[in-house]
């Protein structure tokens, strides 16, 4: 892959993102900070970009958002395959809702 590509990439993940972020954010906003794991402070700002802010945002050469899988039980909770999957995802959201959310540098 190539740099442009990578680059190229890069922006289309962040643009389905904050697209992504502020339609959840308009249809209910609690919802979308849980889910998505950020601030009120950083939810304020996204739902109040324009689309120039949101294309100009998306052509940075820096993903936008992170996995939140930082633990591997997370993430074997979340992928596992096991006769308990609905109770293992119930418990991950459980978990991942103790997790602070990301705040505003």
């Amino acid at each position: 892959m190539s740099t442009m590509q990578l680059q190229e990439g890069i922006r289309d993940i962040n643009l389905t993102y904050l697209m992504l972020a502020q339609q959840m954010i308009k249809e209910d906003r609690s919802a979308a900070i849980f889910r998505l794991g950020i601030s009120q402070d950083l939810v304020d700002i996204i739902v109040g970009l324009t689309p120039a802010q949101i294309i100009k945002l998306a052509s940075s050469n820096m993903l936008l958002c992170r996995f939140r899988f930082d633990e591997n039980l997370l993430l074997n909770m979340v992928t596992g395959y096991s006769k308990d999957r609905m109770m293992s995802q119930a418990h991950a959201a459980i978990l991942m809702s103790a997790q602070p959310v990301e705040e505003l540098a």
